[in-house]
């Protein structure tokens, strides 16, 4: 990368670890601190829990398409301002309704799709991958770093204090995007890094990209769920103090990345992704199921945790994988819109079911709720087709009229390595589906554009 593309990607992933940690850090103190409130029933708690996936799944796309009207950074900047005031709204608040509104207007500002969007305008198409992977890594640190810091903040400062954090590390947000972010001579759609309009139905066809946003759906419903009562297992049947669950997810999350790394290679480089992921979901459904019959000490539910964590991270991190493999090489952006909008539902079912659950049934209701999504979602995966082991590729090959784009396409397709070749002409950009075994990098590179 270029000075400035590093600047660029690292600014723009310091935004959103600055967002996600703010939205994540609730999590594994949610349900302990809210039932404080005026009026919180385990319904409402629910709701408030998850209601900011909603806000958020709604709008992702949406917010894509007005940057692409009104510019990356103002719309970006109005996302952050919504976050920021739902924090507001939510540190004010005394009773559980005015922490509900606090979320929702928080997930309200769904600036993901922009802020790939805006990605894709300040790197070259050769930079593109990587510069959406160090995005990635970000979401996944701050994540980790959350479930730790989460029960700290919330020690120290009460659950009205945590959201005061929040709104500050929005402020935060603000200042890099105004600051440091460069904004882009020309902007203009990238159907590798946003949805178009135009591949919505033909991605919504798809029955293997429907299999992945019901995999991605289940996951974050599961993670929700378990976020909601696992802290009370831990203060309820562990006796853990609510400051000392930091140090168990401290423990418990590194080591959950140890054991998925092998797994990972395995996937990928022996190619054996379908059965590395079908067994994670198995996994997944077994951490909820041990967690059921063994929670009444410390040690069972860390065990129960370290299992669902590790299977969680490997499917978090092969999810995404799956979809790029998948896509048309023309509709990756579109497909991982709808991907990006069914977590984000997710979280809002997970949510709002564990609390009407738990209501009724306690803990058992909400770990059977986890089990019955994870084994609808083995029977899903089981039928999904052998992944093609294939990455995108985009290569800038100048304007084309469209009889010499459909030419150009063919040829393309014709290189050793190349398994699927679009050539948008009027973009000027080839999106391919290739082997990187196989590829014949050089025949490629004679048709880049000087």
């Amino acid at each position: 990368m270029t000075r400035g593309e590093r600047r660029a990607v690292l600014s723009l992933a310091a935004i959103f670890v600055m967002r996600m940690l703010g939205l994540f850090m609730l999590l594994p103190v949610f349900s302990l601190y809210v039932g404080h409130l005026r009026g919180a029933t385990p319904e409402l708690t629910g709701y408030a829990f998850g209601i900011y996936g909603l806000t958020q799944g709604l709008l992702q796309i949406p917010f894509g398409m007005l940057s692409d009207r009104f510019g990356r950074k103002p719309v970006i900047l109005a996302g952050l301002l919504l976050f920021a005031a739902g924090s507001v709204i939510a540190a004010l608040s005394d009773d559980i309704w005015g922490v509900l509104i606090g979320r929702a207007v928080q997930g309200g500002g769904a600036i993901a799709s922009a802020v790939m969007a805006l990605t894709a305008d300040l790197t070259r198409e050769e930079q593109r991958t990587k510069a959406m992977a160090v995005i990635g890594m970000s979401i996944g640190l701050s994540f980790m770093l959350a479930l730790v810091l989460g029960p700290q903040f919330n020690a120290l400062f009460g659950l009205s204090g945590l959201f005061w954090i929040i709104a500050g590390l929005a402020a935060a947000a603000m200042a890099i995007l105004i600051l440091f972010v460069p904004t882009p001579a020309h902007s203009r759609r990238h159907r590798d890094a946003e949805a178009i309009p135009s591949q919505f139905g033909r991605v919504l066809r798809d029955p293997q990209l429907l299999r992945l946003d019901l995999g991605i759906f289940s996951l974050h419903a599961m993670l929700s769920a378990m976020l909601f009562v696992v802290p009370l297992m831990l203060r309820q049947e562990a006796g853990l103090a609510e400051q000392h669950h930091s140090w168990l997810y401290l423990a418990i999350m590194p080591l959950s990345v140890l054991f998925m790394v092998p797994f990972i290679i395995i996937a990928e480089r022996r190619r054996q992704m379908k059965r590395v992921f079908s067994g994670s979901i198995l996994c997944i459904g077994l951490a909820q199921l041990g967690l059921l019959g063994w929670h009444a000490s410390l040690w069972s539910i860390a065990l129960w945790l370290l299992v669902f964590f590790s299977a969680f991270n490997l499917l978090e991190a092969s999810l995404p994988s799956l979809v790029s493999k998948i896509a048309p090489p023309d509709a990756k952006g579109t497909a991982m819109g709808f991907y990006s909008s069914s977590q984000f539902l997710g979280i809002f079912a997970g949510g709002s079911l564990a609390g009407q659950l738990f209501a009724r049934y306690a803990y058992t209701g909400v770990l059977f709720l986890g089990t019955g999504l994870a084994l609808i979602w083995f029977l899903a995966a089981a039928t999904m087709r052998e992944p093609r082991y294939l990455s995108s590729q985009l290569l800038r090959v100048g304007r084309q009229n469209p009889d010499q784009a459909r030419l150009l396409a063919t040829e393309l397709s014709a290189i050793d390595g190349v398994a699927e070749a679009v050539v948008i002409g009027d973009e000027g950009v080839a999106y391919l589906k290739v082997d990187s075994k196989r590829l014949d990098e050089d025949a490629l590179a004679r048709y880049a554009a000087d």
